[in-house]
């Protein structure tokens, strides 16, 4: 039996007339659509007349629904992917849905659409050469500061998404550990409340005082300047790992992930400590 194809399908991110016409037809002619919330996927197909087999996939079944969707496309049907609004597998869990088609040799087929992570980059006003996603920064201040700390040194520009209600917090460590950089925050995109707030950080962060924002929001926050890469003293690092018992060739794979010096480098100065 040939097996099924599951088609990843974006979504409007609020003006339904965004969905392109190769998504509709696709969402006609799956055998059933794997949705993360069935109900919100109903309002967009009755929108466009769709009579279509839907069933649930979020992040509190893909356990139990995920070897179940793989056995559909093994037995040849056809499956449509959809979130909630954007592209399917980016901060949601049809991330994990496509890793098992991978593993099991079933097709998976992407279809392009809308996205909130590339839109609020385009209209931030900030450098589009190279940046990196981060997606949601976790909810806890200690865990929410550890992560910004670990990209200080991140020369891209870089894209969050945030919910309303951690807005001011993460902000406020956004500014607090990265510095006040230049930043963007989107929020509604799309809609009819649709807005994009640029300036510093602390800028941002006292509009979002001045003003209770709703909405999901997309913060864009220039990379960091070539001057602030850290520094590192490589002869230090080596000394104080091969006192802690490292062996030279352990301590230099160390040092060289730690710090992205070359090989040749960090091995030229492991010489130098032993005359």
């Amino acid at each position: 039996m040939e097996q099924g194809i599951l088609y990843v399908c974006p979504t409007p991110i609020g003006n339904l007339d965004d969905i392109t016409l190769r998504v509709l037809d696709t969402l006609r002619s799956v055998d059933i659509i794997a949705a993360e919330d069935t109900r919100h996927t109903l309002k967009l197909l009755n929108h466009f007349d769709i009579k279509k087999q839907m069933t649930s996939y979020h992040e509190h079944n893909i356990r139990e629904k995920g070897p179940l969707i793989v056995d559909m496309l093994q037995n040849g049907k056809s499956v449509a992917l959809v979130s909630d609004a954007g592209m399917p597998g980016i901060s949601d869990p049809g991330e994990d849905i496509v890793k098992l088609c991978v593993e099991a040799g079933i097709q998976v087929m992407g279809l392009p659409g809308p996205s909130a992570a590339l839109l609020a980059l385009v209209v931030s006003g900030l450098s589009t050469d190279k940046f990196a996603f981060e997606g949601f920064l976790p909810s806890k201040s200690t865990d929410r500061i550890k992560a910004l700390e670990g990209l200080k040194t991140e020369e891209r520009t870089i894209i969050f998404y945030e919910s309303p209600h951690r807005l001011l917090d993460s902000l406020k460590d956004m500014s607090s550990v990265l510095g006040n950089r230049r930043a963007s925050l989107s929020r509604e995109l799309t809609k009819k409340f649709e807005e994009t707030i640029r300036g510093t950080l602390e800028e941002l962060l006292s509009v979002a005082h001045e003003r209770q924002l709703k909405g999901e929001m997309v913060i864009v926050v220039q990379g960091a300047e070539k001057g602030e890469q850290e520094e590192f003293d490589i002869a230090a690092m080596l000394l104080q790992l091969l006192e802690n018992g490292y062996s030279k060739k352990d301590a230099i794979r160390f040092v060289c992930e730690k710090t992205g010096a070359p090989k040749n480098q960090v091995y030229s100065e492991s010489l130098r400590l032993k005359k």
